[in-house]
């Protein structure tokens, strides 16, 4: 089921990646002009949906699902993505190679857009990820093909002649066999990082901004301020914990729970409502993570104004509006769950008795 809610993208990159391998054997383009269309979207909308999703307007939290990227410093990464998309576009849809300092440029943008894919399925730490990265990867290693191959054929038409003395190192470099020449170009990537840190400064970004988007953020791959999280008591955030506390005749509770070693108040509502969670967990974890990622937002709105949810019969009116949800996840849990209420009895329990229940 996983796979098949990332279908489109699994589809849409294969056929991305198996056209470039085609235009590089025969030198022709393979299904045309559709080809620009679903390029488009495995190289751009995809990872920006994944954007979007997981990093824009999301903030450090420790209580819940955070930025990617640290807020601060995300518009380091941000230029950097888009910088090595205008390489890729440029390399691929140009009809002549450039001056060699541009074809410098470009390459190197594009050697920096292999390193960042990768930097970013690490620090993600979500497997389903490399279903976008790795397309990706192999679409710019195969426009640096591309790129070497367009080199050598201007070369065996024409001599190349540097204006400069500038030209004539890049020259160099670009005539060089392809290992010591990607070698050369992957150093070449830290100065011309650094010359766009420099321009991004006059915007506000810091010297160090491209690392501490990885590094300042928690529970990523290199993130370093996991610390800081290490004793935050996130407390009852959510609706249905809410609905929990309202009149007991009516909310109607039935025992007390364990959450994170402390005893919370459980009604049907809430037991229910754990209960599709940890089936959603299990038999769909992608869409799991999506749908938790969102709905934390709710929770951090609620734990932002929390006092006014200690009111009774402000619980009450959250118990009857999340009623409907109660019924489709009864719905969906006696559905596809053959042990349903053992499922449900199971949540806020100690490990012991969970797995008492589990061996039943």
């Amino acid at each position: 089921m996983e796979l098949l809610l990332l279908f489109p993208i699994i589809i849409s990159n294969l056929f991305v990646v198996i056209s470039r391998f085609y235009f590089l054997h025969t030198g022709k383009q393979l299904f045309g002009k559709a080809f620009l269309v679903v390029e488009i979207f495995s190289i751009v909308l995809s990872p920006l949906f994944f954007l979007f999703l997981a990093d824009i307007g999301h903030i450090n939290d420790c209580c819940f699902e955070n930025a990617v990227f640290s807020p601060e410093h995300r518009a380091s990464i941000y230029t950097l993505i888009f910088l090595c998309l205008v390489a890729y576009f440029y390399s691929g849809y140009r009809k002549a190679i450039a001056t060699p300092v541009v074809e410098i440029i470009t390459n190197s943008l594009l050697i920096t857009g292999i390193v960042l894919n990768i930097l970013m399925f690490i620090h993600e730490e979500i497997i389903v990820t490399i279903i976008g990265n790795t397309p990706i990867i192999f679409l710019f290693i195969l426009m640096l093909v591309k790129n070497q191959r367009l080199l050598i054929e201007h070369i065996q038409q024409m001599e190349i002649e540097p204006r400069n003395s500038l030209e004539g190192f890049a020259l160099k470099i670009l005539l060089l066999k392809p290992f010591a020449k990607f070698s050369v170009l992957f150093v070449l990537c830290l100065p011309l990082l650094a010359i766009i840190t420099g321009i991004l400064l006059l915007f506000g970004q810091k010297p160090d901004s491209m690392i501490r988007a990885f590094t300042d953020t928690y529970k990523h791959g290199f993130s370093q301020l996991d610390y800081m999280c290490a004793n935050v008591d996130c407390g009852e955030h959510f609706l249905c914990s809410v609905a929990a506390k309202g009149h007991k005749d009516f909310v109607k509770p039935t025992r007390l729970g364990i959450r994170k070693e402390r005893l919370i108040l459980c009604n049907r509502q809430l037991l229910v409502s754990n209960a599709f969670e940890d089936l959603l967990q299990h038999k769909l974890p992608f869409l799991h993570k999506t749908i938790r990622r969102n709905y934390n937002r709710v929770g951090n709105l609620i734990h932002r104004h929390y006092t006014i949810f200690n009111n009774k019969w402000v619980c009450d009116v959250v118990y009857v509006i999340m009623k409907p949800a109660e019924w489709f996840f009864l719905l969906v849990l006696y559905t596809f769950d053959r042990n349903p209420e053992n499922r449900i009895a199971k949540q806020y329990i100690s490990s012991n008795h969970r797995q008492q229940l589990e061996s039943q």
